[in-house]
C-alpha cells in the first residue's frame, strides 16, 4: 500500500465543501475551447514557408511565429496556479476565451510581420490559462470514482489537438491562404465565448492569495530562458541559432534554481506550490508524463521532415500520414478513462510504455525505400501507446493531490509539457542535424543523410522510452482521502 505524504497540520486547509454540479453542457464546451486553443499551439509550422514567401521574411524570423507563442505559454502557466484561486472560474474562462479571441483576430488582420507576432503572443495568454482550468474545473466537481473518463476526455486537448494542428493547415493551405487559419478559427472561439458567458458558472470560492512579484520574474526567466534555449538547439546545430543556446539554457537553469528556492521558502504563498511534489505518486506520473510530451513533440517535428525531405511527400500529404494517429488518440482516450476507472494506472501505463518504446524503435528503421503505410501503421502504433499512457497519468498525478492543491498541480503539470515538449524537439532534432550534417560530408545526398539523421534521433527516443517502461512500474492509483 503506497503512503502518500500530505502537509503538515498547521498549513492544511479544512476540507473545501462540495462544489455545485455543472450545468450538463459546460464540461463539452470547455474541452472545445480548450481543443481549439491548444490546436494553434502546432498550426503554424507547416504554414511557414508560405508566409516567408508572403510576408518577405527570413526563416528565422518566421520561427518566432512559434517561438513567441512557446514563451508566452512559459510565462503565463506558472501564474494560472494564483489566478485560479484569486478569481472565480467563470471570470478566468471569459478572460481566456476573450484573450485567445482578440489575438485571433489580430492575427487574421495582421499586414505585416509585427502584428502577427503580437497575435500569437495574446492567442498564447488565453491558450496558458485554458488548459490548467479545465483540470481543475474536472477535478473540482468530479467525483474521484469517474475522473478517469473525465481526464480521458482531457486527453484528447493535451495529445490530439497537437498532433492534427499540422493536418488542419495542410488542408487550409491547400486551397486557401495562411490567414483562413485564423478566420476559421475566429467564429468556433466566438461561439464558445458567447456559450460560456451564458452556461459557466462558478464552481470554487476565490481566496485573496498575495501575488509574490519575484516569484513571477524568476519564473519568466526560467522556464522562458529553458524553452527558448532548447527550441534553438536545433537551430544552432544547422549554424542559423542567433544566440548560443547555452545562454538562455544557463539563465534559465540559475533562474529556475532561484525560483525553487523562492517557492520552498513562500510555503503556502508561493506561486507555484512545489510541495505537490512531495506526493510520490505526483512526482513519478508528472515525470512520466513529460517523457511521452517529449516523444510527441520529437516525433512530430521529425516525422515531417523525413516525409517531405527523404520520401518526397508534399505539405497536404505529411498532415494527411499524421492524421490516423491524432485520431487513434482521440478515439482511445474515453475508453482508456473508463478502463482507468476500473483497474487503475498500472495495467494502462505499462503496457502503453512496451507499445510506445516499440513503436520508436520501430521508427528508427525508416530509410529512403520505407512505404508509406509502415510509416502510417508505426506512428498509430505510437499514438495508441501515448494514449494508453496520457489519461491514467494524469489522473494519477493530480487526483492524488488534496484539493487546494488541485490549481497548482494543473499549473506544474502544463509547465512540465511545455519544457518536455521543448528538451523532445531540441533532442530529436539536434542529433538529427549532426547526423545528416556529417554524413552528407562523407558524400551521402540529401535524401540519405536525412534517413540517417532521423535513424540516430529516433534511436535515442528508444533509449529514453526503455527507461520509461522501467519507470511505470511504479505507478500507483492515487489515494483518495476525501471527495471533491
Amino acid at each position: 500500500m503506497t503512503t502518500e505524504q500530505t502537509l503538515p497540520a498547521e498549513t492544511t486547509p479544512t476540507a473545501a465543501p462540495a462544489a455545485p454540479a455543472l450545468p450538463r453542457g459546460v464540461v463539452p464546451l470547455l474541452v472545445v475551447s480548450a481543443f481549439v486553443v491548444i490546436l494553434n499551439e502546432t498550426i503554424m509550422g507547416v504554414a511557414l514557408p508560405q508566409l516567408m514567401t508572403d510576408l518577405d521574411i527570413s526563416a528565422a524570423r518566421a520561427q518566432w511565429l512559434t517561438s513567441a507563442f512557446l514563451l508566452t505559454m512559459a510565462v503565463v502557466i506558472p501564474l494560472t496556479g494564483w489566478l485560479l484561486q484569486r478569481f472565480h472560474v467563470r471570470t478566468v474562462f471569459l478572460v481566456a476565451m476573450t484573450t485567445f479571441s482578440l489575438g485571433t483576430l489580430l492575427a487574421a488582420v495582421s499586414p505585416g510581420f509585427g502584428l502577427l507576432v503580437t497575435g500569437r503572443v495574446v492567442q498564447a495568454v488565453g491558450t496558458a490559462i485554458m488548459m490548467p482550468l479545465l483540470m481543475t474545473t474536472i477535478l473540482t466537481t468530479v467525483a474521484p470514482e469517474r475522473r478517469g473518463r473525465m481526464m480521458g476526455t482531457i486527453s484528447i486537448v493535451i495529445s490530439v489537438a497537437p498532433a492534427i494542428g499540422p493536418t488542419v493547415s495542410g488542408l487550409i493551405l491547400q486551397d486557401l491562404g495562411w490567414r483562413w487559419m485564423f478566420w476559421i478559427v475566429l467564429p468556433i472561439a466566438l461561439t464558445s465565448l458567447a456559450l460560456g458567458a451564458v452556461w459557466v458558472r462558478n464552481v470554487t470560492t476565490p481566496g485573496r492569495p498575495p501575488l509574490d512579484v519575484l516569484s513571477v520574474v524568476l519564473s519568466a526567466v526560467a522556464f522562458a530562458g529553458l524553452i527558448y534555449g532548447l527550441s534553438s538547439i536545433g537551430e544552432s546545430a544547422s549554424g542559423h541559432a542567433p544566440v548560443a543556446p547555452w545562454i538562455p539554457v544557463t539563465v534559465g537553469a540559475v533562474g529556475l534554481v532561484a525560483f525553487v528556492a523562492r517557492q520552498l521558502a513562500l510555503r503556502e504563498r508561493a506561486l507555484m506550490d512545489l510541495r505537490a511534489f512531495r506526493t510520490p505518486t505526483f512526482s513519478i506520473a508528472v515525470g512520466l508524463v513529460g517523457v511521452t510530451m517529449m516523444a510527441l513533440f520529437g516525433t512530430l517535428i521529425l516525422l515531417p521532415i523525413y516525409l517531405q525531405t527523404v520520401l518526397g511527400r508534399t505539405t497536404l500529404e505529411t498532415g494527411l500520414v499524421l492524421l490516423p494517429g491524432g485520431l487513434a488518440m482521440g478515439l482511445l482516450a474515453p475508453v482508456v478513462g473508463r478502463l482507468f476507472d476500473r483497474h487503475g494506472p498500472r495495467p494502462l501505463v505499462v503496457p502503453g510504455a512496451v507499445v510506445a518504446s516499440a513503436a520508436l524503435w520501430a521508427m528508427s528503421l525508416l530509410d529512403v525505400d520505407t512505404a508509406l503505410g509502415v510509416v502510417v501503421a508505426i506512428h498509430v502504433l505510437l499514438s495508441i501507446g501515448l494514449a494508453l499512457m496520457f489519461t491514467p497519468l494524469l489522473t494519477s498525478a493530480l487526483g492524488s493531490l488534496p484539493q487546494h492543491l488541485y490549481s497548482h498541480g494543473s499549473a506544474i503539470v502544463g509547465t512540465a509539457q511545455q519544457v518536455a515538449g521543448a528538451a523532445g524537439t531540441a533532442l530529436f532534432i539536434t542529433v538529427m542535424t549532426r547526423r545528416s550534417t556529417a554524413e552528407l560530408e562523407a558524400g551521402l545526398d540529401t535524401a540519405a543523410a536525412t534517413a540517417e539523421g532521423v535513424h540516430a534521433a529516433l534511436l535515442w527516443g528508444g533509449v529514453i522510452s526503455a527507461v520509461a517502461i522501467v519507470v511505470a512500474l511504479f505507478v500507483r492509483r492515487p489515494r483518495v482521502e476525501e471527495p471533491a
